[in-house]
């Protein structure tokens, strides 16, 4: 078959999930077997933007709410270490690369797209692997990659790290920034939070198995339901709890089982855990100090952590005063009750990490607020 043909079956079964008949049956169902106010949190940005972008609020009963949770790696990202990526960028014969949106979120006085326009050497990636190639071109400058993501994306550091270190490429150095899942969900249920349910996020099951959610439905007898990002992949976790509500159950359900798994993908597991383990703590922005909440590089492999090559200094910088970011991803509030909000906080003028990131809650108000009920 030709990556013509190849290519049209991927889109037919992208639009499979994307069924505009199959996602109003759904919405049909959950309206018929909907009996309680349920509050429900989307882990993932990624579900956030697709409730958004395909109008499901206005799909489902007023009985069913939506909160948006932690699940934006560049939303949870502190000042102070994008102010460290800011100082290493800033350093003689270096160049630093990294992912995404990280470029243009502001840290305690700039961003890295500012310096970059300043001239400093600062480049955005398509793949972690791009790094290779950069560092052979360049042999006389350190080249340090600033890693984000959750568990969906670390498995790319790690194979990057492999290759560094059998490839003896002496001037890569890592800045890891890899965050947990799990530990922020447990931070925000002992608060007492008013969550009733959570879509699981799905692209993090795969690597990690839906495995992981089962001590969060076992202490807080709270479901969660693991969720593709298309609409009728949202709608039918929203299905699936509602039934477990009517049912009696509190469970982990996988409705994502074309790609998830219990267990992840062992051998990406393997991989990670022969570099990387989890910090004693990690500052969460908006959050705070989580316990083991992410990742760092393995005492045996200093050399590469550019944190310890260059001695970075630890400091906690607080958020913009105005900025609600912190309540948002607690999911406390939602972007409009934010004063600054499409006002002085908008995608090209960004105060808060919401708005910058494009998986963030305020990047996805911004954009598809006008969909909203009522």
């Amino acid at each position: 078959m030709s990556w013509k043909g190849i290519w049209g079956l991927q889109i037919d079964l992208i639009n499979s999930y994307r069924n505009p008949e199959y996602v109003k049956a759904l919405s049909i169902q959950i309206k018929k077997e909907a009996k309680q106010e349920l509050n429900i949190m989307e882990i993932c940005g990624g579900h956030t933007h697709t409730i958004m972008k395909y109008g499901l609020m206005q799909l489902l009963p007023e009985c069913i709410n939506f909160v948006h949770g932690p699940g934006c790696p560049v939303c949870v990202m502190p000042k102070e270490r994008i102010d460290e990526a800011i100082e290493l960028a800033q350093k003689p014969n270096v160049i630093l690369a990294t992912l995404g949106d990280m470029i243009r979120v502001p840290g305690s006085k700039t961003s890295l797209q500012v310096l970059r326009a300043e001239g400093y050497d600062i480049r955005a990636l398509y793949s972690p692997l791009d790094i290779l190639k950069i560092a052979k071109e360049n042999p006389d400058k350190k080249v340090i990659f600033f890693a984000i993501g959750f568990e969906t994306t670390t498995p790319m550091s790690a194979v990057l790290i492999d290759k560094v270190i059998h490839e003896n490429i002496k001037n890569i150095l890592f800045h890891i920034n890899h965050l947990l899942v799990p530990p922020p969900i447990h931070a925000i249920m002992s608060e007492k939070a008013n969550i009733d349910a959570f879509l699981g996020p799905s692209h993090v099951s795969v690597i990690t198995g839906y495995g992981i959610f089962e001590p969060i439905t076992a202490k807080y007898k709270t479901p969660v339901v693991v969720s593709g990002f298309e609409p009728s992949d949202v709608m039918d976790g929203v299905l699936r709890i509602v039934r477990q509500f009517n049912e009696g159950r509190r469970e982990v359900e996988n409705e994502y089982s074309r790609a998830v798994n219990k267990d992840g993908n062992m051998k990406a597991k393997e991989l990670i855990n022969r570099y990387l383990e989890e910090r004693e703590v990690f500052r969460w922005r908006g959050i705070g100090d989580i316990p083991k909440s992410a990742l760092k590089l393995k005492d045996e492999f200093a050399h590469l952590d550019a944190e310890r090559v260059f001695e970075l200094p630890k400091k906690h910088i607080d958020d913009h005063k105005l900025c609600i970011c912190g309540e948002i991803l607690r999911g406390r509030a939602k972007p409009p009750q934010c004063k600054v909000f499409g006002k002085a906080c908008t995608p090209k003028t960004p105060i808060g990490s919401c708005m910058v990131s494009s998986e963030g809650a305020c990047a996805a108000y911004f954009k598809y607020g006008k969909f909203l009920r009522g």
